[in-house]
């Protein structure tokens, strides 16, 4: 999947994201577009999980 096609498919499982890693706020969840990778960077840095798992998990959702 390239990106494009995971920023369109967070914006339908990024509510799941936020039940599974309660520590990720909104805020890190956020993203304006083309900054995708910034986000995931957030998010990484929160669950401690590489950008590519995320991006993974991202897909299988």
């Amino acid at each position: 999947m390239n990106t494009d096609q995971l920023e369109g498919k967070w914006k339908q499982v990024k509510g799941k994201f936020k039940q599974k890693y309660g520590e990720v706020t909104d805020n890190d969840l956020s993203y304006s577009e083309g900054k995708f990778e910034e986000m995931l960077g957030r998010v990484q840095e929160k669950t401690g999980k590489s950008k590519e798992a995320l991006k993974k998990e991202i897909e299988s959702l």
